[in-house]
């Protein structure tokens, strides 16, 4: 059975933690391991940040969304902004990017996703937004599999 959640919030920087709990209490019910829940929480934290700092370039007027799925251990995380959006895409991801240097961001956030989760897609059209889409699929299920 799928489970879905759906959340929206201002573009400030004090709700990137809201997001990251939010989402965490969302998926323990699928009771993942320490380590499962560390990672997407800090993949909701960079994706939520990216949007704050560069979607939405610090306006609070923006808005972040997330929706979250959860079915058969399996996570579907998808975060979205209707911000600047991004006219490089695979520049943006590549390590150490960042458009904003002066803010010292270390541009490691697409890294930090990619690593984490099993699968990252970015779509983006400039003056649109961007969406995150990501998966991960939790190791009870990778132990049932192997």
């Amino acid at each position: 059975m799928k489970n879905e959640m759906n959340l929206q919030f201002s573009a400030l920087s004090q709700n990137e933690s809201f997001a990251r709990v939010t989402v965490a209490a969302f998926i323990a019910q699928l009771d993942p391991t320490m380590d499962e829940l560390t990672e997407i929480k800090t993949v909701v934290s960079e994706a939520v940040t990216n949007a704050i700092i560069h979607g939405y370039e610090n306006d609070p007027k923006g808005i972040v969304y997330i929706s979250v799925s959860i079915e058969d251990e399996i996570v579907d995380m998808t975060i979205r902004d209707e911000g600047v959006g991004i006219k490089d895409i695979e520049e943006a991801r590549q390590p150490l990017f960042t458009t904003k240097p002066d803010l010292e961001r270390s541009g490691m956030g697409f890294t930090i996703m990619e690593n984490f989760m099993d699968e990252v897609q970015v779509h983006s059209q400039p003056g649109k937004g961007t969406e995150v889409r990501l998966r991960k699929l939790l190791s009870k299920s990778k132990m049932l599999c192997n």
